[in-house]
């Protein structure tokens, strides 16, 4: 019934506990650690030159941690839901984690603002939710994580295609490459044919563009409302509709009652929604207002990183020829990314 209680039988459970306790305590310290990062920088006590100056790169660390780790959490949710109650319980313990600033966000927010709200949290948050969390039953973690990276390259083109944007020639040229090295990474992964892992991976990028649509939809419709505002708000809508279908048409009330293993997948879906989504969004709109927009930015280049290390840790393969197209994906990256990127027409 469950894939991961499997792991629970009695030859293996030894070893499965094991490498799980040094995983629950590594994960442990990660929110210790984004914790810490978040009391620095709201307890406002920066009053020197030297301190703000070690603020950002200290928040840009606990990011990239926070991140890079969310692929590896996805995947030991699996162990205990199927793909489509982690997309919709990440939403749901994100919509609790955040529903105490609601009763103060909303009465700050006409009902205006509904509509777009609404459409910004599916395209933004339930569609790549359900398509990470799909995609991980077939492809590894590490994988996911890095074609995460590409992003900033849909960013651009929806940008170019619907948002009135102009660009030079080598941001363009990034994302030709950045194309080039996704398709050259799925197609490695997936054993040199476009099989089902491939377009497993695949949904990887769906989700990408899901992220790049909804950050030009954002700052299109959105100019009036702070970043406090559209994360509370926007899982407001989406969680409460969540909530309804988890509680009453799926089996995850039944399995936590029945199966007190499956918690295990509970507490890593905690950890993600709650430091990886809620903490983790407030500590980068606040490293963008200590530091600048491209250094907040170039948090997009090490979560690969630390995606393919807990990978790795894991067991999951990496070769030579995923680091090649890493590299070409983090390339494209950095050209789309390279200063004047885009301006906006008529401004």
């Amino acid at each position: 019934m469950l894939n991961g209680l499997s792991g629970l039988s009695e030859g293996g459970s030894g070893r499965f506990f094991c490498r799980d306790k040094f995983r629950l305590y590594a994960f442990s310290s990660l929110i210790f650690y984004t914790l810490m990062v978040l009391f620095t920088f709201v307890t406002g006590k920066m009053d020197t030159h030297k301190k703000q100056q070690w603020v950002p790169w200290l928040i840009l660390f606990g990011l990239m941690l926070t991140w890079g780790s969310s692929f590896i959490l996805i995947k030991k949710a699996l162990l205990s839901f199927t793909g489509t109650e982690v997309g919709l319980l990440r939403i749901v313990l994100t919509f609790l984690f955040l529903l105490p600033f609601s009763f103060r966000v909303v009465k700050t927010v006409g009902r205006r603002h509904f509509w777009p709200l609404l459409v910004s949290g599916i395209i933004g948050s339930v569609v790549p939710a359900l398509l990470f969390a799909i995609a991980e039953t077939r492809i590894e973690s590490g994988l996911a994580g890095t074609l995460n990276s590409l992003t900033p390259l849909f960013t651009l083109v929806v940008g170019l295609l619907f948002f009135g944007f102009t660009t030079r020639w080598v941001n363009v040229t990034g994302v030709f490459i950045g194309l080039a090295g996704a398709g050259g990474l799925m197609v490695s992964a997936s054993g040199g044919h476009l099989g089902g892992d491939f377009w497993y991976a695949f949904l990887v990028v769906i989700a990408s563009v899901c992220y790049a649509v909804n950050v030009n939809l954002v700052k299109k419709f959105f100019v009036g409302l702070d970043s406090m505002q559209i994360t509370v708000l926007t899982f407001l809508y989406i969680g409460i509709p969540a909530l309804i279908y988890i509680l009453f048409f799926t089996r995850v009330p039944l399995l936590l009652y029945a199966h007190p293993a499956s918690w295990a997948g509970m507490g890593y879906l905690a950890v993600l929604s709650g430091v990886g989504t809620g903490l983790a969004l407030i500590a980068f709109n606040k490293l963008i207002k200590l530091s600048s927009p491209v250094f907040a930015s170039s948090v997009t280049y090490v979560i690969p990183i630390v995606a393919i290390m807990w990978g790795v840790l894991d067991g999951e393969k990496f070769t030579w020829a995923y680091f090649f197209w890493m590299l070409l994906i983090l390339g494209g990256v950095f050209l789309v990314n390279a200063t004047p990127r885009v301006k906006i027409k008529g401004n």
